[in-house]
């Protein structure tokens, strides 16, 4: 996508809404600072309300891959920067020996672009801004690998002691996702822009349904918004996300129904409520949940 078409966040906000994703001004003036200020956008919120999804839309809108980073505890700098492949390397010194017995002469060169395997942070380097760099769930990774990663995120380059420095000629776009299940450092937060992203509300949430899935009557699109407003106001392990209420609102569409009831709703829950001790909570309060 044109870098011209986020000049104001109302182009932001229209570019993403042409492709499903119905965000908040907020939201939006954040992705337009990003875009514009060439900074990675860090989005905390719970499960569910859109930070993955953020990335996928934008690598999309700008016609360039998604290179994603699945943080997890215990990832370390070389599972996500480079490895050298070993195997490979370890089977064309081989070769070389024995082409050596046979009277050849060869000299091995176990350490070129032949032997590198790429991990996502390097494939985001030299991709620059032909790529968008997901770094998804930093939560889940240790103080050591945040700390690696700060210094990637200052000047996007890398030295590779066998093969030299890799560096962007323009940084990729950015996008950090933190459910909060921990602290972020304060050095990495004060790298980035920052947005919380709230669940929608029962006005954006019924929005989204009807533009992912308008195929649903507009009254049962309408019940399912202010159902999944409802089940979140339980408190539940887990409440539903975005995905889960278009879900629902299929699965309801399918089956024929234009509104909700306690028999329907029973007969559907594990479409929309995924752990036990939520479903069991919903089904003794079906009633209120229906606003009945």
């Amino acid at each position: 996508m044109e870098r011209a078409q986020f000049d104001t966040v109302d182009a932001v906000l229209a570019a993403l809404h042409e492709r499903g994703y119905v965000a908040d001004r907020g939201l939006g003036m954040a992705v337009h600072l990003a875009l514009r200020l060439g900074r990675p956008l860090l989005l905390e919120g719970d499960a569910g309300v859109g930070k993955t999804e953020m990335a996928k839309v934008l690598a999309d809108l700008r016609d360039v891959p998604l290179i994603r980073l699945q943080c997890y505890e215990g990832i370390d700098a070389s599972q996500a920067l480079y490895e050298w492949d070993y195997p490979r390397q370890l089977l064309h010194l081989r070769m070389a020996e024995a082409a050596a017995d046979a009277g050849e002469s060869v000299t091995p060169d176990l350490y070129t672009e032949h032997f590198l395997l790429e991990r996502p942070l390097l494939k985001a380097i030299r991709a620059g801004s032909r790529g968008v760099l997901l770094i998804d769930e930093i939560d889940r990774a240790d103080d050591e690998f945040e700390a690696f990663l700060l210094e990637i995120l200052a000047d996007f380059q890398v030295s590779i002691p066998e093969f030299g420095t890799v560096a962007a000629e323009q940084p990729p776009v950015v996008i950090l996702t933190s459910n909060r299940t921990r602290e972020i450092h304060e050095a990495l937060r004060r790298r980035c822009l920052y947005y919380w992203i709230e669940h929608p509300s029962v006005e954006r949430l019924a929005r989204i349904i009807r533009l992912r899935a308008p195929e649903v009557d507009v009254r049962l699109v309408r019940d399912v918004a202010h159902a999944v407003a409802r089940l979140r106001a339980l408190d539940l392990f887990k409440p539903p996300a975005v995905a889960e209420s278009i879900e629902w609102a299929r699965a309801l569409d399918l089956l024929g129904v234009d509104h909700i009831d306690v028999d329907t709703a029973h007969d559907t829950l594990t479409t929309i409520v995924k752990e036990r001790e939520d479903v069991l909570r919903v089904r003794s309060s079906l009633r209120d949940v229906l606003g009945e």
